[in-house]
């Protein structure tokens, strides 16, 4: 399912127009990323919990060259899902 799909589901569920289901699911999704880039975790109880975890520093290789590289540190999005999100898909 494209966002556009999910987009036209959310407007026919909530008996609301494409644009106000759009604008829903931007806020939505916009909240969650600066949640997560201020280091916040957003926990949908029964659907899932959203989080930033860190990645350390560490050392790689090319598999080109087989060169030794440095990989920065970074922080990686997790989403763990809920019990009812497991149930329903089960």
């Amino acid at each position: 399912m494209k966002k556009a799909q999910l987009v036209e589901k959310i407007a026919d569920k909530a008996n609301i127009n494409k644009a106000k289901a759009q604008a829903a699911l931007d806020s939505m999704v916009s909240s969650i990323l600066t949640a997560l880039k201020d280091g916040d975790t957003v926990a949908l109880v029964g659907f899932g919990t959203f989080e930033s975890r860190a990645r350390a520093a560490r050392s790689g290789r090319n598999p080109k060259t087989g060169e030794s590289i440095q990989i920065a540190s970074t922080n990686a999005p997790l989403f763990r899902s809920g019990k009812g999100f497991k149930d329903a898909i089960n």
